[in-house]
């Protein structure tokens, strides 16, 4: 065991006057995993607006970094997971990655203040392709820091995903790390605990939800009608604090029940599943900027919050893995044109969230089928263009599930000719597409049409790692369904 364990109530104590003595932060999380991402410049502009002082990456994408110099944005960088090996095996790409993702970015007033060891290497569907270069790529970056006099600017952290604890019983007082990263966990800790940098994790009460049977909709979105959970006499109200709580007593079973706390990622997805809707994803965040700006704490810390946290996501990124479910592209609290999708106050100084400005979309033309020629073909044709596009929105639960045949036909053909920056031959297939100036949005199913794309992002193993999971997909809705 650590040397680091102390006694739960000095422990308790001195968090309270480490935490009670610091103002508590709001971010997002910005990915940019996006076929015609918003203009970084664009995306700026719009955290300004809404008064959006802190920022997470999940690369260090040049232009973004550069358009957020001068910004007076906090900025989390993130080095990819396909990177911990290498940074692992050597000081000297440490260095580089340090010198041209840091260095040059500092010196033009970009404020960054943490590093992340890669995008939640601990993921169990990962097993241990990642977690075992976390420390070592994490020392390596620090030594980088110290080489470079930045150690005392930025810091390296490594963030923790949602299943990396959890409890049999699904008790928070039975909490632990899980056993196969318990011995990783624990370096982890100790490297946090020697440079004085902060745990990131993830906590998903959305997730949590939609795996877990035991968690009902009412508890996950913090309402007052939720059954509570009981827990050696402590009564759980919502998802949040259960999860917390759970993580909580896994650090201080770890030995560190000290360690400052950062909630690098937490949201509600508003399509692509059941009940991830508008609607879920409002009540949800207004739930959680309540009950932190309230320091309402949880059981086992009462009044007692984390050091900052991050909404996940600023913006829908059409590109997103979706490996864990079709949800992932529609974390944004705005469109991926930067038009909010709800109500909420990121700053109490605002009211209501400002849309982004002045974005310039290709033509107002969308590509449908043609119900004038032979359709006996149109079902491959639209499993065609879903491997190839985002057709998460047809998913069942989902905000286009209810369009009829062929309109979900015609939802796909148009997915796909977006993507393809409208090409005319991007709405072909076979000729059973063509193109229309009238806009074939029904109800809530939105037909998009793309931003003119000013910047490019790595798409590796994003784009086409499901596309099992939409052909899938597609096959029920365009066959069994109709």
């Amino acid at each position: 065991m650590s040397d680091h364990r102390y006694s739960f109530p000095a422990a308790l104590t001195l968090i309270t006057i480490l935490f009670t003595s610091r103002v508590q932060s709001i971010g997002v999380n910005w990915g940019t995993s996006a076929s015609h991402p918003l203009p970084p410049s664009k995306v700026v502009e719009l955290l300004k607006l809404n008064k959006i002082t802190k920022v997470k990456l999940f690369d260090s994408n040049p232009q973004v970094l550069e358009a957020l110099s001068n910004s007076v944005i906090d900025v989390t960088v993130g080095i990819p997971n396909s990177m911990l090996r290498t940074l692992n095996s050597s000081v000297k790409s440490a260095e580089s990655w340090v010198h041209d993702n840091l260095t040059r970015y500092l010196s033009a007033r970009t404020r960054i203040e943490y590093i992340t060891i890669g995008d939640e290497p601990f993921l169990q569907s990962y097993g241990s392709r990642f977690y075992p270069f976390v420390v070592g790529a994490a020392i390596n970056i620090e030594a980088a820091l110290i080489r470079a006099k930045l150690s005392k600017k930025v810091k390296v952290v490594i963030p923790c995903s949602f299943d990396a604890f959890g409890s049999e019983s699904g008790q928070p007082s039975k909490g632990h790390f899980r056993p196969d990263i318990n011995k990783t966990m624990i370096q982890v800790l100790n490297f946090l605990t020697k440079t004085q940098s902060p745990f990131f994790v993830n906590i998903s009460p959305f997730l949590s939800y939609y795996q877990n049977k035991n968690i009902s909709l009412d508890f996950a979105l913090f309402k007052e009608a939720a059954r509570p959970h009981n827990d050696t006499h402590r009564l759980y109200k919502n998802s949040f604090e259960l999860s917390y709580d759970t993580l909580i007593t896994a650090l201080t079973v770890a030995g560190f029940p000290n360690i400052d706390i950062v909630i690098s990622q937490i949201g509600w997805p508003t399509d692509g599943a059941p009940n991830a809707t508008v609607s879920n994803a409002e009540i949800f965040t207004k739930g959680i900027l309540d009950h932190f700006r309230n320091k309402k704490g949880t059981p086992i810390r009462p009044r007692v919050m984390p050091l900052e946290f991050y909404i996940h996501a600023l913006l829908d990124e059409d590109q997103r893995n979706i490996t864990v479910g079709n949800f992932e592209r529609h974390w944004g609290v705005f469109t991926f044109d930067g038009q909010a999708k709800y109500q909420v106050e990121f700053s109490q100084s605002t009211k209501s969230l400002v849309n982004a400005r002045s974005v310039e979309y290709f033509a107002s033309r969308w590509c449908v089928v043609n119900n004038n020629i032979d359709m006996s073909n149109a079902t491959a044709r639209a499993m065609e263009a879903c491997t190839n596009a985002d057709c998460t929105a047809l998913s069942p639960g989902s905000s286009c599930f209810n369009l009829s045949w062929p309109g979900n036909v015609s939802y796909a053909f148009n997915s796909y000719y977006q993507q393809h920056d409208q090409r005319a031959d991007s709405c072909d297939f076979g000729g059973l597409g063509m193109i229309t100036t009238v806009d074939p949005s029904v109800g809530k199913c939105r037909f998009n049409v793309e931003l003119k794309a000013s910047f490019s992002v790595s798409l590796l193993g994003s784009k086409f790692d499901c596309s099992l999971m939409l052909i899938v997909l597609m096959v029920w809705l365009l066959l069994e369904r109709f």
